[in-house]
């Protein structure tokens, strides 16, 4: 794999900021928030995961 560790850290604040800023958007209060801002992280990574792993089989396979 190419990508450093370092490249990596970038993800952690990007994807608090992004789910936080799309909780916000869709409620005032801060609980309700903080719950909607996990479970956009979690859809997100979930997705990117995904991703990652459709990536790396068609690496391996070609």
């Amino acid at each position: 794999m190419s990508i450093t560790f370092t490249y990596l850290l970038y993800y952690v604040p990007l994807i608090v900021a992004v789910s936080l800023v799309f909780g916000a958007t869709r409620h005032e209060n801060l609980q309700l928030i903080i719950r909607h801002s996990l479970g956009t992280a979690r859809w997100i990574t979930g997705f990117m995961l995904i991703l990652m792993v459709v990536l790396f089989f068609f690496d391996w396979v070609l």
